[in-house]
């Protein structure tokens, strides 16, 4: 089983151009209303919707704070590069990369433009 993440943002293009340069992931939908991003893999990575669009009722009010109890925490071996990519177009973290007293991985966090919460870690397997 697989989880496809699907998050509301205001501006589907402009958040797609952004995690693109960030994750270094492609858009394999394209569109105002919805795009799906792939790795290079091709597995999906994340997708987005523009919010108020198809009826969904958890994406109905752009007034709610964006993520209200979510964290989308990505395990990866490229977490070197992907803050470097953030580094490359100045955008700012909240924690930067850092041992996690939890888990004993290093990693950090952001929120990405539309305010979600991002917890970027090395990957790892969980071990419980």
């Amino acid at each position: 089983m697989k989880i496809d993440p699907i998050i509301a943002v205001s501006n589907v293009p402009e958040t797609s151009k952004w995690y693109q340069s960030v994750f270094d992931c492609s858009s394999i939908h394209g569109g105002d209303e919805f795009d799906v991003l792939v790795t290079k893999e091709g597995e999906i990575f994340i997708c987005l919707h523009k919010w108020n669009k198809h009826d969904h009722p958890t994406m109905k009010n752009p007034e709610i704070a964006a993520g209200n109890g979510l964290i989308l925490y990505f395990r990866t071996e490229n977490m070197t590069e992907i803050r470097q990519n953030l580094t490359k177009i100045g955008y700012k973290v909240e924690r930067e990369i850092q041992s996690n007293p939890n888990s004993g991985k290093r990693e950090f966090s952001l929120r990405d433009p539309n305010g979600y919460y991002l917890t970027i870690s090395e990957f790892h397997k969980f071990e419980g």
